[in-house]
């Protein structure tokens, strides 16, 4: 975690852990694989699934000099460290080594070159290779933006090339580059000739996007989009909940369909704001690999549970609600703190979950330096490297942690992009659908009709960005 208690952690348990490859020689590394032994150092220390890999086993080396040898044997850092993953792609889907570490900062707090243009990929209705593009919401002054671009434009090609699963990644991927749009026309893209150039720039993105009332008879509903659990931003969450707690809602509509995660403590404060009548109770409990938890548990430690609280980062006191149920809209785009919201606030309050199943980022990364204590003090200033691997396995009051192949709605109901509507605004189909629930006190019928398959969206592009970060 980035808090002091974690730092100060990682200093005793380098002195108490890593005795695998301390012996009485020196413990002098050469300079040629200094990041190949941070990379292992690291991951033997903090991976969730460390003893599930026989590389990363404390028995594996004898003595530093044993660790070297091997580690000469690995000329890339990244290699080396994908190699060290457990079922990698599979089981562990996320962990991240970023050789600019400066990149990876920023994004964990939301500043992303970008052009401002959100977007989702689908299939072509068919295809298992072909792949089209729809605008989720455009980011105001940003290039998209001052292009005209809309939510729910299609495009189905970049400078000319159309898009596939294999190359989305680098069309999109360029600071300026122009996109082709298309039609839907009954399940089929058709290009209509229209082109639009953009161009990226370093934006940081405000998460707390919009927030809505809507009157229902004589239910006053709340309705907050949200996109980042970033933690410099908890001022205006608290602010867009003081908004709520002065116009007197009764219900809450939580837009969660665009959030891919974020800061673990942020998660909590948001799930606080929503109740405020659980302060103190347990809110998520972190599960580590088996000799951090076994650390932990000989220390006697509390601060892998996350509670309640009454109080943001900065001290100032949070704004909450005192909800006793919430309506959640999700998509396969929310993930990580977002299903750790929800997960979370289960054991406590009704929440109904409307959309399309979840991710499944049950998991939790820390960002590692190569410095003495893994943090970014006294980083080694011959390189960039950074490692974001994960660490952790969340799991709310009752237990319940494996939600790995995502967490299913309620109510059924993925977006069409024929259909989009303007967010937040009754013509956006799933918040009406939520409002349509609320005043009908919980009958709802979901459509019908099947969607395309999801491929990736703009936050699959951003450097290390895994979603579920500490704290």
């Amino acid at each position: 975690m980035k808090q002091t208690w974690i730092w100060t952690l990682r200093i005793v348990l380098l002195l108490t852990i890593l005795n695998s490859c301390q012996s009485d020689e020196t413990l002098a590394v050469p300079t040629r694989v200094s990041v190949q032994d941070f990379v292992w150092k690291g991951l033997n220390l903090y991976y969730l699934w460390q003893d599930q890999v026989p590389n990363l086993a404390d028995t594996q080396f004898a003595s530093q000099s044993d660790l070297t040898t091997f580690l000469n044997t690995q000329s890339d850092p990244k290699v080396l460290f994908n190699n060290l993953l457990y079922q990698y792609g599979t089981v562990d889907r996320f962990s991240y080594i970023t050789s600019d570490y400066t990149t990876l900062e920023n994004t964990l707090i939301g500043s992303n070159k970008s052009t401002g243009m959100s977007y989702g990929l689908r299939y072509k209705t068919g295809s298992t290779t072909d792949v089209f593009g729809w605008v989720r919401y455009v980011l105001p002054n940003s290039s998209a933006a001052t292009k005209g671009v809309l939510r729910g434009m299609l495009f189905y090609a970049v400078n000319g090339t159309a898009l596939t699963k294999d190359n989305y990644g680098t069309l999109l991927n360029q600071d300026s580059f122009s996109i082709q749009l298309a039609n839907y026309d009954q399940g089929a893209i058709t290009p209509n000739g229209q082109t639009i150039s953009l161009s990226r720039s370093q934006i940081a993105e405000n998460p707390v996007n919009m927030t809505r009332i809507f009157n229902q008879g004589t239910q006053k509903v709340g309705y907050l989009l949200y996109n980042g659990f970033y933690t410099p931003y908890e001022n205006d969450l608290n602010q867009a909940f003081a908004f709520f707690a002065n116009s007197g809602i009764t219900h809450l509509v939580l837009d969660l369909r665009y959030n891919p995660g974020g800061s673990i403590a942020t998660a909590t404060r948001l799930a606080s704001m929503i109740t405020g009548q659980f302060n103190g109770q347990v809110f998520a409990k972190q599960l580590w690999n088996s000799k951090m938890q076994a650390y932990f548990q000989s220390q006697g430690s509390a601060t892998t549970t996350n509670y309640f609280t009454t109080t943001l980062s900065n001290g100032a006191g949070i704004q909450s609600l005192q909800l006793p149920k919430v309506v959640i809209l999700t998509s396969k785009s929310t993930a990580s703190a977002s299903e750790l919201v929800i997960n979370g606030l289960k054991p406590y309050i009704q929440v109904t979950q409307i959309g399309d199943v979840t991710v499944g980022k049950n998991v939790g990364s820390v960002t590692l330096y190569d410095s003495p204590d893994f943090s970014a003090n006294n980083r080694n200033p011959s390189h960039q490297y950074a490692m974001q691997p994960l660490v952790l396995k969340t799991a709310n009051a009752a237990g319940f942690a494996d939600y790995q192949t995502g967490l299913v709605p309620d109510v059924q109901w993925p977006e069409d992009v024929s259909n989009l509507g303007v967010l937040g605004d009754t013509s956006d189909p799933l918040l009406q659908a939520a409002l349509t629930y609320i005043s009908q006190h919980g009958r709802l019928a979901a459509p019908k009709k099947t969607v395309e398959t999801p491929v990736a969206d703009d936050r699959d592009l951003w450097p290390g960005f895994n979603g579920l970060q500490i704290p």
